[in-house]
């Protein structure tokens, strides 16, 4: 089914690169996937959203991922869709934890709630945002929570203390504060 749709994205890939030759472009599972500099995610985006045979005029979603061991230790992900081409495209740009990502609100006005989620989760600033507050979490909050060093329980916990009959907020203390993780395979069954 995907065989008539290859030489198109193909094509597209190739015609892109001529406008931004540093892009490295793949397909998966029938969509264009770009990989782009940080730098560059407005002028795509503008190209994408404005040119011709693109009209990627509809942000459906701007997520991240955490590779903390990695130089860029997130990737930014923004999902483009093209009505009047029935098509979709994925834009990932690396950027490390100092590094601010040009905003692309005044391109697509559903991004200041997208990249307002993914300041508050993963912490990546988001330069000329004119809202950059936390979404999900209280304002108080201490950290972002899907980024993968931060521990499973929080910093803080909040119960009900029966005895004085009120809310008692109160730091966790415990003996592994992080996750660690193990890449190893010990059920091998090769020997």
């Amino acid at each position: 089914m995907l065989n008539h749709i290859l030489p198109v994205l193909i094509n597209y890939r190739d015609d892109l690169k001529k406008f931004f030759p540093q892009l490295i472009g793949y397909i998966v599972n029938g969509e264009l996937v770009i990989k782009i500099k940080s730098q560059k995610i407005l002028r795509v985006l503008n190209f994408l959203k404005n040119h011709t045979n693109a009209q990627f005029k509809i942000l459906s979603d701007i997520c991240a991922v955490d590779y903390p061991f990695q130089e860029n230790r997130f990737e930014v992900v923004y999902n483009l869709l093209s009505i009047n081409y029935n098509a979709r495209i994925t834009i990932v740009i690396a950027v490390d934890e100092k590094t601010p990502v040009d905003s692309c609100t005044d391109l697509y006005s559903a991004a200041g709630w997208f990249e307002r989620e993914v300041w508050d989760m993963f912490g990546i600033f988001f330069l000329g945002h004119n809202d950059l507050r936390r979404i999900l979490t209280d304002y108080g909050f201490k950290g972002h929570p899907l980024r993968k060093d931060f521990p499973l329980t929080g910093f803080t916990e909040i119960r009900y203390y029966d005895f004085e009959k009120r809310i008692i907020l109160e730091e966790v203390s415990l003996a592994q504060d992080y996750r660690t993780f193990y890449f190893d395979n010990t059920w091998n069954t090769t020997s």
